[in-house]
Protein backbone atom coordinates (compact mmCIF):
# COMPACT_ATOMS: atom_id res chain seq x y z
CA UNK A 1 0.00 0.00 0.00
CA UNK A 2 1.54 3.32 -1.09
CA UNK A 3 1.87 6.34 1.14
CA UNK A 4 -0.58 8.12 -1.14
CA UNK A 5 -3.20 5.45 -0.60
CA UNK A 6 -2.59 5.84 3.12
CA UNK A 7 -3.03 9.59 2.69
CA UNK A 8 -6.48 9.25 1.17
CA UNK A 9 -7.36 6.82 3.94
CA UNK A 10 -6.40 9.49 6.46
CA UNK A 11 -8.52 11.98 4.56
CA UNK A 12 -11.31 9.44 4.94
CA UNK A 13 -10.74 9.32 8.69
CA UNK A 14 -10.39 13.02 9.33
CA UNK A 15 -12.85 14.42 6.82
CA UNK A 16 -15.29 11.87 5.60
CA UNK A 17 -15.93 9.47 8.46
CA UNK A 18 -18.23 6.49 8.11
CA UNK A 19 -21.58 5.78 6.29
CA UNK A 20 -25.25 5.49 6.96
CA UNK A 21 -26.80 2.09 6.95
CA UNK A 22 -29.30 0.78 4.40
CA UNK A 23 -32.15 3.02 3.29
CA UNK A 24 -34.91 2.62 5.84
CA UNK A 25 -38.33 3.26 4.29
CA UNK A 26 -40.12 2.01 7.37
CA UNK A 27 -38.83 4.98 9.38
CA UNK A 28 -41.25 7.15 7.41
CA UNK A 29 -44.06 5.48 9.31
CA UNK A 30 -42.58 6.12 12.72
CA UNK A 31 -43.74 8.93 14.99
CA UNK A 32 -41.00 8.30 17.53
CA UNK A 33 -38.62 11.15 18.28
CA UNK A 34 -35.33 9.96 16.82
CA UNK A 35 -33.28 13.16 16.95
CA UNK A 36 -30.10 13.86 18.90
CA UNK A 37 -31.58 17.07 20.30
CA UNK A 38 -34.59 17.79 22.50
CA UNK A 39 -37.95 18.30 20.86
CA UNK A 40 -39.38 21.81 21.04
CA UNK A 41 -43.13 21.74 21.56
CA UNK A 42 -43.44 25.16 19.90
CA UNK A 43 -42.55 23.62 16.53
CA UNK A 44 -44.42 21.18 14.28
CA UNK A 45 -42.49 18.54 12.35
CA UNK A 46 -43.57 16.42 9.41
CA UNK A 47 -41.65 13.79 7.40
CA UNK A 48 -41.64 14.62 3.68
CA UNK A 49 -40.16 13.22 0.46
CA UNK A 50 -39.23 14.86 -2.83
CA UNK A 51 -37.04 14.01 -5.83
CA UNK A 52 -34.01 15.75 -7.25
CA UNK A 53 -33.54 16.09 -11.00
CA UNK A 54 -31.63 12.80 -11.10
CA UNK A 55 -34.71 10.99 -9.83
CA UNK A 56 -33.25 10.31 -6.39
CA UNK A 57 -35.85 10.48 -3.64
CA UNK A 58 -34.76 12.69 -0.76
CA UNK A 59 -36.27 12.46 2.70
CA UNK A 60 -36.56 15.49 4.92
CA UNK A 61 -38.15 16.81 8.07
CA UNK A 62 -40.31 19.87 7.51
CA UNK A 63 -40.37 22.15 10.56
CA UNK A 64 -43.00 24.87 10.94
CA UNK A 65 -43.91 27.29 13.73
CA UNK A 66 -46.60 25.92 16.03
CA UNK A 67 -48.89 28.84 15.26
CA UNK A 68 -48.40 28.71 11.49
CA UNK A 69 -51.28 30.10 9.44
CA UNK A 70 -51.72 28.11 6.25
CA UNK A 71 -53.27 31.12 4.46
CA UNK A 72 -50.07 33.13 4.99
CA UNK A 73 -46.83 33.00 3.01
CA UNK A 74 -43.66 32.39 5.06
CA UNK A 75 -39.95 32.65 4.27
CA UNK A 76 -38.31 29.23 4.09
CA UNK A 77 -34.84 27.73 4.55
CA UNK A 78 -33.45 24.40 3.29
CA UNK A 79 -30.75 22.95 5.56
CA UNK A 80 -28.28 20.09 5.26
CA UNK A 81 -24.98 18.87 6.68
CA UNK A 82 -22.57 18.30 8.20
CA UNK A 83 -20.80 16.12 5.65
CA UNK A 84 -21.50 12.60 6.84
CA UNK A 85 -24.36 13.54 9.16
CA UNK A 86 -28.12 13.05 8.93
CA UNK A 87 -31.09 15.33 9.43
CA UNK A 88 -31.63 13.99 12.93
CA UNK A 89 -28.39 15.66 14.01
CA UNK A 90 -27.12 19.24 13.51
CA UNK A 91 -29.25 20.19 10.50
CA UNK A 92 -32.40 19.24 12.39
CA UNK A 93 -31.32 21.31 15.38
CA UNK A 94 -30.78 24.33 13.13
CA UNK A 95 -34.11 23.70 11.42
CA UNK A 96 -36.08 23.41 14.64
CA UNK A 97 -34.46 26.49 16.14
CA UNK A 98 -35.11 28.65 13.07
CA UNK A 99 -38.69 27.35 12.75
CA UNK A 100 -39.32 28.49 16.32
CA UNK A 101 -38.14 31.91 15.15
CA UNK A 102 -40.74 32.12 12.40
CA UNK A 103 -39.32 30.33 9.34
CA UNK A 104 -40.51 27.26 7.49
CA UNK A 105 -37.45 25.01 7.48
CA UNK A 106 -36.53 21.75 5.78
CA UNK A 107 -33.70 19.57 7.11
CA UNK A 108 -32.95 16.83 4.59
CA UNK A 109 -30.68 13.83 4.08
CA UNK A 110 -28.47 14.15 0.99
CA UNK A 111 -28.57 11.60 -1.82
CA UNK A 112 -27.18 8.15 -1.02
CA UNK A 113 -27.25 8.71 2.73
CA UNK A 114 -29.58 8.54 5.71
CA UNK A 115 -33.20 7.88 4.76
CA UNK A 116 -32.75 9.30 1.27
CA UNK A 117 -32.45 6.89 -1.64
CA UNK A 118 -29.73 6.37 -4.22
CA UNK A 119 -27.60 3.35 -5.06
CA UNK A 120 -24.90 2.46 -4.35
CA UNK A 121 -25.00 3.71 -0.79
CA UNK A 122 -22.26 5.80 0.77
CA UNK A 123 -21.45 7.92 -2.27
CA UNK A 124 -20.58 11.64 -2.19
CA UNK A 125 -20.78 13.84 -5.29
CA UNK A 126 -19.99 17.53 -5.67
CA UNK A 127 -22.61 17.77 -8.41
CA UNK A 128 -25.41 15.72 -6.89
CA UNK A 129 -25.00 17.11 -3.37
CA UNK A 130 -25.24 20.62 -4.81
CA UNK A 131 -28.32 19.58 -6.75
CA UNK A 132 -29.87 18.29 -3.52
CA UNK A 133 -30.14 21.89 -2.28
CA UNK A 134 -31.89 22.98 -5.48
CA UNK A 135 -34.27 20.03 -5.17
CA UNK A 136 -35.12 21.21 -1.67
CA UNK A 137 -35.81 24.66 -3.12
CA UNK A 138 -38.09 23.00 -5.72
CA UNK A 139 -40.07 21.42 -2.90
CA UNK A 140 -40.31 24.51 -0.72
CA UNK A 141 -41.26 26.72 -3.67
CA UNK A 142 -44.37 24.64 -4.24
CA UNK A 143 -45.75 24.73 -0.69
CA UNK A 144 -48.79 26.97 -0.56
CA UNK A 145 -47.68 28.54 2.73
CA UNK A 146 -44.16 29.40 1.50
CA UNK A 147 -43.25 32.56 -0.38
CA UNK A 148 -41.25 31.25 -3.34
CA UNK A 149 -39.44 34.59 -3.55
CA UNK A 150 -38.18 34.28 0.02
CA UNK A 151 -36.18 31.06 0.10
CA UNK A 152 -32.72 30.64 1.58
CA UNK A 153 -30.40 27.72 2.27
CA UNK A 154 -28.05 26.84 5.10
CA UNK A 155 -25.21 24.36 4.83
CA UNK A 156 -23.16 23.02 7.72
CA UNK A 157 -19.55 21.79 7.43
CA UNK A 158 -19.04 20.22 3.97
CA UNK A 159 -22.55 21.21 3.00
CA UNK A 160 -21.59 24.81 3.64
CA UNK A 161 -19.40 24.53 0.57
CA UNK A 162 -22.13 22.82 -1.43
CA UNK A 163 -24.56 25.53 -0.30
CA UNK A 164 -22.30 28.26 -1.69
CA UNK A 165 -22.03 26.27 -4.92
CA UNK A 166 -25.82 26.01 -5.09
CA UNK A 167 -26.17 29.76 -4.49
CA UNK A 168 -23.79 30.39 -7.40
CA UNK A 169 -26.01 28.29 -9.68
CA UNK A 170 -29.58 28.69 -8.41
CA UNK A 171 -30.87 32.26 -8.68
CA UNK A 172 -33.99 31.35 -6.69
CA UNK A 173 -31.83 31.23 -3.55
CA UNK A 174 -32.06 34.70 -2.04
CA UNK A 175 -29.76 34.15 0.95
CA UNK A 176 -27.20 31.52 1.94
CA UNK A 177 -25.52 30.71 5.25
CA UNK A 178 -22.45 28.48 5.45
CA UNK A 179 -21.74 27.41 9.02
CA UNK A 180 -18.33 25.96 10.01
CA UNK A 181 -17.72 25.43 6.29
CA UNK A 182 -15.52 22.84 4.60
CA UNK A 183 -14.65 23.01 0.91
CA UNK A 184 -14.69 19.24 0.39
CA UNK A 185 -13.29 19.48 -3.12
CA UNK A 186 -10.31 21.55 -2.03
CA UNK A 187 -9.39 19.39 0.93
CA UNK A 188 -9.85 16.19 -1.08
CA UNK A 189 -7.63 17.45 -3.89
CA UNK A 190 -5.01 19.27 -1.85
CA UNK A 191 -5.17 17.93 1.69
CA UNK A 192 -5.35 20.11 4.78
CA UNK A 193 -3.80 23.54 4.30
CA UNK A 194 -3.08 22.62 0.65
CA UNK A 195 -0.23 20.32 1.66
CA UNK A 196 -0.65 17.89 -1.26
CA UNK A 197 1.12 18.88 -4.51
CA UNK A 198 0.31 17.81 -8.08
CA UNK A 199 2.62 14.78 -8.00
CA UNK A 200 1.12 13.58 -4.77
CA UNK A 201 -2.38 14.13 -6.10
CA UNK A 202 -1.58 12.10 -9.23
CA UNK A 203 -0.35 9.20 -7.15
CA UNK A 204 -3.41 9.48 -4.96
CA UNK A 205 -5.60 9.22 -8.05
CA UNK A 206 -3.59 6.23 -9.24
CA UNK A 207 -4.36 4.43 -5.98
CA UNK A 208 -8.03 5.31 -6.13
CA UNK A 209 -8.41 4.21 -9.72
CA UNK A 210 -6.70 0.92 -8.94
CA UNK A 211 -9.33 0.55 -6.25
CA UNK A 212 -12.07 1.17 -8.82
CA UNK A 213 -10.80 -1.78 -10.84
CA UNK A 214 -10.85 -3.99 -7.76
CA UNK A 215 -14.31 -2.75 -6.77
CA UNK A 216 -15.69 -3.73 -10.16
CA UNK A 217 -13.98 -7.11 -10.01
CA UNK A 218 -15.28 -7.79 -6.51
CA UNK A 219 -18.77 -6.42 -7.15
CA UNK A 220 -18.58 -4.24 -4.06
CA UNK A 221 -17.08 -0.97 -2.85
CA UNK A 222 -14.08 -0.59 -0.59
CA UNK A 223 -14.77 1.66 2.37
CA UNK A 224 -12.82 4.63 3.61
CA UNK A 225 -11.81 4.40 7.27
CA UNK A 226 -14.26 6.01 9.66
CA UNK A 227 -13.83 7.50 13.09
CA UNK A 228 -12.41 4.99 15.57
CA UNK A 229 -14.72 3.31 18.07
CA UNK A 230 -12.29 4.28 20.80
CA UNK A 231 -9.67 7.02 21.04
CA UNK A 232 -6.06 6.14 21.74
CA UNK A 233 -5.27 9.65 22.95
CA UNK A 234 -2.73 10.71 20.33
CA UNK A 235 -5.22 11.74 17.67
CA UNK A 236 -5.32 15.35 16.38
CA UNK A 237 -7.60 17.55 18.47
CA UNK A 238 -10.13 17.97 15.69
CA UNK A 239 -10.51 14.17 15.44
CA UNK A 240 -11.18 14.11 19.19
CA UNK A 241 -13.76 16.85 18.63
CA UNK A 242 -15.49 14.84 15.90
CA UNK A 243 -15.43 11.75 18.10
CA UNK A 244 -16.96 13.72 20.96
CA UNK A 245 -19.94 14.53 18.77
CA UNK A 246 -20.50 11.57 16.47
CA UNK A 247 -19.42 8.65 18.65
CA UNK A 248 -20.97 9.61 21.99
CA UNK A 249 -24.58 10.06 23.13
CA UNK A 250 -24.17 13.77 22.44
CA UNK A 251 -24.57 13.31 18.68
CA UNK A 252 -24.52 9.61 17.77
CA UNK A 253 -27.15 8.48 15.30
CA UNK A 254 -27.31 5.00 13.79
CA UNK A 255 -27.90 6.33 10.25
CA UNK A 256 -25.16 8.94 10.42
CA UNK A 257 -22.16 8.29 8.21
CA UNK A 258 -19.74 9.64 10.77
CA UNK A 259 -21.35 7.76 13.65
CA UNK A 260 -21.80 4.33 12.16
CA UNK A 261 -19.98 2.91 9.13
CA UNK A 262 -17.95 4.15 6.18
CA UNK A 263 -18.08 6.14 2.94
CA UNK A 264 -17.09 4.49 -0.31
CA UNK A 265 -13.39 5.17 -0.70
CA UNK A 266 -13.60 6.10 -4.38
CA UNK A 267 -16.05 8.94 -3.68
CA UNK A 268 -12.93 11.04 -3.25
CA UNK A 269 -12.28 10.93 -7.01
CA UNK A 270 -15.32 13.05 -7.78
CA UNK A 271 -14.43 15.56 -5.10
CA UNK A 272 -10.84 15.84 -6.31
CA UNK A 273 -11.84 16.70 -9.86
CA UNK A 274 -14.71 19.20 -9.40
CA UNK A 275 -13.82 22.40 -7.52
CA UNK A 276 -17.14 23.69 -6.20
CA UNK A 277 -16.31 27.36 -5.60
CA UNK A 278 -15.18 28.21 -9.15
CA UNK A 279 -18.07 30.63 -9.68
CA UNK A 280 -18.70 31.76 -6.12
CA UNK A 281 -17.60 35.28 -7.06
CA UNK A 282 -20.78 35.47 -9.16
CA UNK A 283 -23.13 34.96 -6.19
CA UNK A 284 -25.41 38.00 -6.16
CA UNK A 285 -27.63 36.88 -3.29
CA UNK A 286 -26.71 37.59 0.31
CA UNK A 287 -24.18 35.30 1.97
CA UNK A 288 -23.17 34.83 5.61
CA UNK A 289 -20.18 32.66 6.50
CA UNK A 290 -20.02 31.64 10.17
CA UNK A 291 -16.96 29.97 11.65
CA UNK A 292 -15.39 29.26 15.00
CA UNK A 293 -12.35 31.22 16.07
CA UNK A 294 -10.51 28.06 17.12
CA UNK A 295 -11.74 25.75 14.34
CA UNK A 296 -9.08 23.87 12.39
CA UNK A 297 -11.25 24.52 9.33
CA UNK A 298 -11.51 28.29 9.74
CA UNK A 299 -9.36 28.97 6.67
CA UNK A 300 -12.02 27.51 4.37
CA UNK A 301 -14.49 30.26 5.29
CA UNK A 302 -11.86 32.98 5.33
CA UNK A 303 -10.63 32.07 1.85
CA UNK A 304 -14.14 31.60 0.47
CA UNK A 305 -15.17 34.99 1.82
CA UNK A 306 -12.27 36.70 0.05
CA UNK A 307 -13.71 35.61 -3.28
CA UNK A 308 -17.25 36.82 -2.63
CA UNK A 309 -18.29 40.18 -4.07
CA UNK A 310 -20.87 42.73 -3.02
CA UNK A 311 -21.87 44.51 0.16
CA UNK A 312 -24.37 41.80 1.15
CA UNK A 313 -21.64 39.31 2.13
CA UNK A 314 -20.33 38.82 5.68
CA UNK A 315 -17.83 36.65 7.57
CA UNK A 316 -18.78 36.15 11.23
CA UNK A 317 -16.20 34.58 13.54
CA UNK A 318 -17.52 33.05 16.77
CA UNK A 319 -15.17 33.76 19.66
CA UNK A 320 -13.73 30.67 21.33
CA UNK A 321 -15.64 28.16 19.17
CA UNK A 322 -14.10 25.11 17.51
CA UNK A 323 -15.44 23.36 14.41
CA UNK A 324 -17.85 21.01 16.17
CA UNK A 325 -19.18 23.67 18.57
CA UNK A 326 -21.22 24.99 15.66
CA UNK A 327 -22.95 21.63 15.27
CA UNK A 328 -24.93 21.73 18.50
CA UNK A 329 -23.53 24.13 21.11
CA UNK A 330 -26.45 26.48 21.68
CA UNK A 331 -24.18 28.90 23.52
CA UNK A 332 -21.88 29.15 20.51
CA UNK A 333 -24.12 28.92 17.44
CA UNK A 334 -25.05 32.56 16.71
CA UNK A 335 -28.74 32.00 16.04
CA UNK A 336 -29.59 35.65 16.69
CA UNK A 337 -27.15 36.61 13.94
CA UNK A 338 -28.46 33.95 11.56
CA UNK A 339 -32.09 34.90 12.25
CA UNK A 340 -31.33 38.59 11.66
CA UNK A 341 -29.53 37.77 8.41
CA UNK A 342 -32.39 35.73 6.99
CA UNK A 343 -35.03 38.25 8.11
CA UNK A 344 -33.05 41.00 6.42
CA UNK A 345 -32.67 39.24 3.07
CA UNK A 346 -35.79 37.06 2.93
CA UNK A 347 -38.24 39.94 2.92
Amino acid sequence: MSKYFILVSLIGVFIIGGISMAFAKDVLKSNDWDKTFKKDENVNIKKVTFKNRYGIELVGDLYTPKDIKKDKKYPAIAISGPFGAVKEQASGLYAQTLAKRGFVTLAFDPSYTGESSGEPRSVASADINTEDFSAAVDYLSNLNFVDANKIGILGICGFGGFALNAAAMDTRIKAVVASTMYDMTRVSAKGYFDSLDADGRYKLKESLNEQRTLDFKNGTFAKAPGLPDKLKGDEPQFVKDYFGYYKTPRGFHKRSINSNGNWNLTSTLSLINMPILAYSDEIKSAALLVHGEKAHSRYFSEDAFKKLKGDNKELFIVEGANHVDLYDNMEKIPFDKIESFFKTYLK
